[in-house]
């Protein structure tokens, strides 16, 4: 299983990228701001650790990885910018703390359907963790299709001065999911897209996304048959 840690940018870096999504230039914001991105990513290598032992440990006693691969990734400043505008609110460190939950985020890929559901229990029953939002779109799809777990999780980071909890948003898919979704994004959210192309390929795609579904499930029935 592959499941490579995002690249973090180093404190000067992010101090001096922080003005430009606050107009602030206070010094006190800025350090606190760059020490809460940083909590964010250790969180969300609390979680991948985790992640890979449940991957070990299932695969240890079942000769099967219910994990394909995982990526990590941070959300960079100016998108968190824009989500926090996109809230009506304005840009600081409290918004941000309140109101944003995905400044970290780990992507899991599965082999199978029922992975994506074994990984969610086996990681929220943990004693640790604590499941803050979740959002089912494999079992209720948006209307274009897409299919995913999301998940919100606390985890506890241990730093020098404490602990603290800390929120890292949870993707889990399967691989069809995963191939799907990465050519729905290229379709809708690439600038230069020609949108006679959207229109053409949404309908298409949305039928796609059925068509997976229904061949995954039988590949589980298969797997499982022969388990």
């Amino acid at each position: 299983m592959n499941s490579p840690r995002p690249n973090l940018p180093n404190l000067n870096k992010l101090l001096e990228n922080f003005p430009s999504i606050s107009g602030q230039q206070d010094v006190n914001d800025l350090k606190e701001f760059a020490d809460y991105y940083h909590l964010c990513y250790e969180g969300s290598n609390e979680i991948s650790t985790k992640l890979d032992n449940l991957d070990s440990e299932f695969q240890f006693k079942y000769s099967h990885n219910p994990i394909h691969h995982m990526e990590s990734r941070m959300k960079d400043v100016s998108s968190l910018r824009r989500k926090v505008e996109n809230k009506g609110l304005p840009v600081n460190i409290t918004n941000i703390k309140q109101n944003i939950f995905d400044i970290a985020g780990i992507r899991v890929v599965t082999n199978y359907l029922n992975d994506v559901y074994y990984i969610e229990k086996t990681l929220t029953q943990q004693s640790d963790v604590t499941l803050l939002r979740r959002k089912d779109y494999i079992k209720n799809p948006k209307e274009s299709g897409y299919r995913s777990l999301h998940l919100v999780v606390s985890v506890p980071v241990f730093q020098s001065d404490g602990v603290q909890n800390t929120p890292v948003e949870v993707q889990i898919r399967t691989e069809g999911m995963d191939m799907w979704a990465s050519l729905e994004h290229k379709l809708r959210y690439k600038t230069k897209t020609d949108p006679q192309l959207v229109a053409k390929y949404s309908p298409d795609l949305k039928s796609y996304a059925d068509e997976l579904a229904t061949i995954e499930e039988h590949m589980q029935e298969v797997h499982q048959a022969l388990s």
